[in-house]
């Protein structure tokens, strides 16, 4: 994906065990990896963790995962990406629960207006539901 910094993606797939690479480095499955991808790397350049700290809270929800049944095939890890953005950002108080489950909230309603192959678009009446 160009919009990622091709020496950042390296230092993070370097510091961090198990991202998906190929010899061009991460590679994604679906475009919203890559994305999610993106926000832990915007929100380390931030200072909001360490990379250290990202691949502890990373390794406990992985283990999460699999102590609930995930089969830790690979297929979902960009999932735990995700909810350890979520858990990181909550805890350091950068965003609140409430305010994920807003966000969370208008994209679905955004996604559901959205016409199949369009690009989805928040607006301000997205998050009025």
């Amino acid at each position: 994906m160009s919009s990622i910094d091709p020496a950042k993606a390296d230092a993070a797939a370097a510091a961090v065990p198990g991202i998906p690479r190929d010899a061009d480095g991460p590679v994604f499955k679906e475009p919203w990896e890559a994305h999610a991808f993106a926000m832990a790397l915007a929100l380390f350049d931030r200072g909001c963790f360490t990379w250290g700290e990202w691949a502890a809270a990373l390794g406990e929800e992985i283990k999460r995962a699999q102590a609930a049944g995930d089969p830790d095939t690979g297929a979902t890890y960009y999932h735990h990406w995700l909810a350890t953005i979520e858990r990181l950002v909550t805890e350091k108080q950068i965003a609140s629960r409430a305010q994920l489950d807003r966000a969370h909230h208008a994209w679905e309603h955004a996604a559901h207006r959205t016409p199949h192959g369009m690009p989805i678009e928040l607006r301000p009446e997205d998050f009025h539901r």
